[in-house]
């Protein structure tokens, strides 16, 4: 099928995701219709006067009623399910809406683009699936669980996923909170300064979708290579940025937290395949036939190595500098220049 002539649903469409995805698209003659699905009609306006483009089209919904995620898929080619509760402590307090939004409105989005013969689906995890701690990781391992049981029976329908760590600046992050903190004059709050994390732009996470928009078969996995840094050069490189001696106050590690986040798990990692810039992570596509799991073992998981943020690439402090300098929240609120934020 020619993508020109292709329907693209976003769910979860009004996030920081979304926005860069329709940046990447709008200007060119991919797909003829961008349908934007979510639940919250003040940032669909907003989305709806900031773009004004005939191309896009905006469907109030929520992934947890099945209708009406039924109704936005019909016509529908390809779908980017972004939908999801991703805020560490609001999924811990309320465990079972994370639960409703991010396993069984997955499974809802699965069904219903089956139903309507979805050519391609691509559910959006994080890094917090793997080996998770909290109610977040928890139900987004379940919703890959979830989306890799579905492809072994989706027909023509292709289910794959993709898992990525912080994208800089989005919102919920931490560096809009520093930033926030040093122009009101408050101390930088810092939970531990050798945690570290992920360093991703939007613009990464949305080639990675794009890498497994074209490559994915049924049950893929798919995660980026990217750089990692402390939380404590982060907090040092704003403090550079913005010129100021604002005092960095360590707090602790909070409830759910990890000193460091990984992205493929040691196990992953046996069957991983080197895709350059990306890993591929084949489904375990073994039946109910279950010698094949605790009879027939495999080469030792303990020669292996997790892929996480503490023997990733790391940047030092300069580093961080440069990459948090083509930031348009860092260019507008350290330098003034009106460049395109995130949607609040």
């Amino acid at each position: 099928m020619n993508i020109k002539d292709a329907i693209l649903l976003i769910t979860g469409g009004t996030g920081s995701f979304g926005t860069a995805v329709l940046n990447r698209f709008l200007a060119t003659d991919h797909f003829k219709e961008i349908r934007i699905f979510s639940r919250d009609e003040k940032k669909q306006d907003d989305m709806r006067k900031q773009f004004n483009n005939d191309k896009l089209k905006f469907y109030i919904g929520d992934v947890r009623d099945y209708r009406s995620v039924d109704s936005v898929m019909r016509g529908v080619d390809f779908v980017f399910h972004a939908a999801a509760l991703k805020q560490v402590p609001s999924c811990e307090f309320f465990p079972m809406q994370a639960v409703k939004t991010n396993v069984e409105g997955t499974q809802n989005v699965i069904d219903a683009a089956v139903k309507n013969n979805v050519k391609k689906v691509i559910c959006l995890s994080t890094d917090k699936a793997a080996y998770p701690i909290n109610a977040m990781g928890i139900s987004k391992a379940m919703m890959e669980k979830v989306a890799i049981a579905a492809s072994r029976n989706a027909g023509g329908t292709v289910v794959c996923l993709t898992r990525y760590g912080n994208v800089m600046a989005s919102r919920g992050s931490v560096i809009p909170l520093f930033i926030k903190q040093i122009k009101s004059g408050m101390p930088i709050t810092i939970t531990d300064p050798k945690m570290t994390r992920f360093l991703m732009s939007l613009d990464e996470a949305v080639d990675l979708v794009l890498f497994a928009f074209e490559h994915g078969n049924p049950g893929d996995l798919f995660v980026n290579k990217a750089p990692a840094g402390t939380i404590g050069n982060l907090a040092l490189a704003l403090k550079h940025i913005f010129k100021t001696d604002t005092e960095i106050k360590i707090i602790g590690t909070r409830h759910g937290e990890k000193l460091y986040e990984t992205l493929c798990t040691r196990e992953e990692m046996m069957t991983a395949e080197d895709m350059g810039d990306f890993y591929r992570i084949p489904a375990d596509n073994r039946d109910l036939n279950y010698a094949k799991y605790f009879s027939e073992g495999t080469d030792d998981v303990a020669h292996v190595e997790e892929y996480h943020s503490h023997n990733t690439q790391q940047q030092d402090l300069d580093g961080m500098i440069k990459l948090f300098l083509k930031l348009p929240l860092v260019r507008k609120e350290a330098l003034g220049e009106d460049l395109p934020q995130f949607p609040d």
